[in-house]
C-alpha cells in the first residue's frame, strides 16, 4: 500500500478492511509488529520531533485515524480514502479474535477502566480471550518494573496487544517493546475510555465532518485545550502549504 507524507509524517493509504487483514495475518503467525493510528496530534508531534517521526514511521502500518488526514490523502491522489478509526479497528480485531481463539492483551488506562473494558468486550464478543491487562502508572517505570511487565505480557501469549497509553507515549512504548513480545502491538489511543464508557464518543456526523476534536474539547477542555491550540492551526497552515506546492509531498510506493 502507498505511504504518503502528510505535512511531516508518512501515513499509509489503506482501508479498515486491509488493515484488519494485515494485522490478523501477522497475529496468526505471531510476528513482532506494531501499528500506529495517526491523527493531527501525532503528525504535529512528528513535525516537532525527528526522533518521534522515526518511531512512528518505523511502524509496520500507519493508518489514517483522523479525518483531516483522510481529507489530505484524498487531495493528494487517493480520492476513495476512508478513515481507519482506531476504536473501530479495535472492535474489528476483537470480533475475529473471538471467532478464531486469538488471545488479546490490554496495556494502558486506569485499573477500573480496564476492568469495565474487559467486561464489555467479553459481553460483546463471545469467547474473546483477554489474556493480560496491564495498567502502568503515569510515572516512568523502573527498569525492573518494565522488564517484569513486559515478561507478563510476553508470557501471556497474547497475539494482539492493544496499547492505550496516549500519543506519543504509546508509540514510543511499542517501538521499544516490539522485539520482546511475540504478537502485534496496536496503538488505539482513547479507545479504552470510549469502549469502557468512561468518555462519550462524538456523534457520527461530527466524526465524518472532521469535527470530532471540537466534541472532545468540550468533554475535556482542561486536558485538550493546549494541545489543540498548539497543533491544529499549525497543521492547517502546513497542510495548505503542502497542497499549494510550497512544501514537498513525498510518496513511498
Amino acid at each position: 500500500m502507498p505511504r504518503y507524507t502528510l505535512v511531516a509524517l508518512g501515513v499509509d493509504a489503506t482501508s479498515a478492511e486491509a488493515a484488519t487483514d494485515a494485522i490478523l495475518s501477522w497475529a496468526r503467525a505471531r510476528e513482532r509488529r506494531y501499528v500506529c493510528a495517526a491523527n493531527v496530534h501525532m503528525v504535529m508531534e512528528a513535525h516537532d520531533s525527528p526522533e518521534f517521526r522515526r518511531v512512528v514511521e518505523g511502524a509496520d502500518l500507519v493508518v489514517p485515524d483522523g479525518m483531516p488526514l483522510v481529507f489530505l490523502l484524498r487531495l493528494l491522489g487517493e480520492p476513495e480514502q476512508r478513515r481507519v478509526y482506531g476504536p473501530d479497528l479495535m472492535l474489528r480485531l476483537c470480533a475475529v479474535a473471538a471467532e478464531e481463539g486469538l488471545p488479546v492483551g490490554l496495556v494502558g488506562g486506569e485499573p477500573e477502566v480496564l476492568e469495565r473494558l474487559t467486561t464489555r468486550l467479553k459481553q460483546r464478543f463471545d469467547g474473546l480471550d483477554v489474556r493480560c491487562r496491564e495498567s502502568p502508572p503515569f510515572r516512568a517505570l523502573s527498569a525492573r518494573e518494565d522488564a517484569d511487565m513486559t515478561e507478563r505480557i510476553a508470557r501471556s501469549g497474547a497475539a494482539i496487544v492493544f496499547v492505550g497509553l496516549g500519543c506519543p507515549k504509546q508509540e514510543r512504548w511499542m517501538e521499544a517493546h516490539r522485539a520482546k513480545i511475540d504478537g502485534v502491538l496496536v496503538g488505539v489511543g482513547a479507545a479504552f475510555d470510549f469502549h469502557a464508557g468512561a468518555i462519550p464518543q462524538a456523534p457520527l456526523w461530527m466524526q465524518n465532518a472532521g469535527l470530532e476534536w471540537s466534541f472532545r474539547l468540550a468533554m475535556e477542555p482542561r486536558r485538550l485545550f493546549v494541545r489543540y491550540a498548539k497543533h491544529n492551526p499549525r497543521f492547517v497552515a502546513l497542510a495548505l502549504a503542502q497542497l499549494a506546492g510550497l512544501r514537498r509531498s513525498r510518496f513511498h510506493p
